[in-house]
């Protein structure tokens, strides 16, 4: 991602003692990140950026202190984040919500309901929009955005899935498009190997015509997530669903037999059984790194959401 700028420069330095012996630096760790050293710009050409400055000395290991030099300003981009949430409010929604929150990304969600019943002081450091997306006023909602992030999907009779699934998410992509937001990710959901003829229905056309909105018009910076079953502990209407204790054993079970599991997966439909199920703070950090790593772009598959989750969790 791009940096901020931010320029440092050292206060008026003590005389130099004649006795003081060569002072020597430790040269930097190989691991740090590269700054860029260049001379001091004048003001006007920075005036946009907040600036530190303070004066310092360096010398090389072998020479001594040089207080003649002229001071350089060191200017280091740091780039703040901002994403919009579609139906944050949900299960999944509110997960990836928190798991920003807590990278210290800024998070607007726009869903039906607004601010979900939750009291966690996370949540009051969201922005949450009550709207619907077929009738958003998306220049106030996309205003700052870096990211949209969509897991608006369900279930209901044919024409309802394709709206919902899919027409629903093409408004959002064309919306984020045309008001220049860099980046689109899209929950999606793991087809099972099922044969063709069972992915006709509502939910997964709807689903895959998402998938092509994303991926044709954010072809290098497009995310497409296609988890399984996904388990945590859900909220329906003031209960809370513990679907992690039958998730996450099923999940430690096909992971162990994996090895012997897979020379059945070609057969149509075995996923149905064999597709591990996904966390759902799985789901949400592997959004994260999508958000913050611009070479993440693609499809991904149920392991490789849980790699990426394992790159940002802390």
């Amino acid at each position: 991602m791009s940096p901020s700028t931010l320029l440092v420069r050292p206060p008026a330095p003590a005389p130099a003692s004649p006795s003081l012996p060569p002072r020597r630096y430790a040269p930097a760790s190989a691991a740090a990140a590269p700054a860029t050293l260049r001379t001091s710009p004048a003001v006007s050409s920075v005036a946009q950026f907040s600036r530190l400055r303070t004066k310092c000395r360096f010398a090389a290991p072998g020479v001594r202190e040089d207080y003649s030099s002229t001071p350089i300003d060191v200017v280091a981009d740091v780039k703040t984040e901002k994403i919009v949430v579609l139906g944050g409010s949900g299960f999944v929604g509110s997960s990836i919500c928190k798991a920003a929150v807590a990278k210290g990304i800024e998070v607007v969600s726009l869903s039906r309901s607004g601010r979900p019943s939750c009291s966690d002081p996370w949540a009051d450091e969201v922005t949450w929009l009550a709207g619907d997306v077929f009738y958003a006023r998306w220049e106030d909602v996309l205003v700052g955005a870096t990211a949209v992030v969509s897991t608006l999907g369900g279930f209901g009779n044919e024409e309802q899935m394709k709206r919902i699934n899919g027409e629903a998410n093409a408004i959002a992509v064309d919306a984020a498009k045309e008001f220049g937001i860099p980046k689109f990710i899209l929950i999606s959901v793991h087809d099972y190997n099922l044969p063709s003829f069972l992915l006709t229905s509502g939910y997964f056309t709807g689903k895959r015509k998402a998938e092509s909105e994303v991926l044709s018009k954010y072809p290098s910076t497009g995310v497409v997530l296609r988890p399984g079953f996904i388990y945590g502990k859900r909220k329906v209407d003031g209960f809370e669903i513990p679907l992690d204790l039958v998730g996450q054993p099923l999940e430690k079970l096909l992971s162990s037999v994996e090895n012997f599991t897979r020379p059945l997966s070609a057969l149509p439909g075995s996923d149905l059984v064999l597709a591990p199920p996904v966390s759902v703070d799985d789901v949400a950090y592997a959004v994260i790194n999508a958000v913050i790593d611009d070479s993440f772009f693609g499809v991904f598959t149920i392991e490789q959401i849980k790699e990426a989750a394992a790159n940002v969790r802390v």
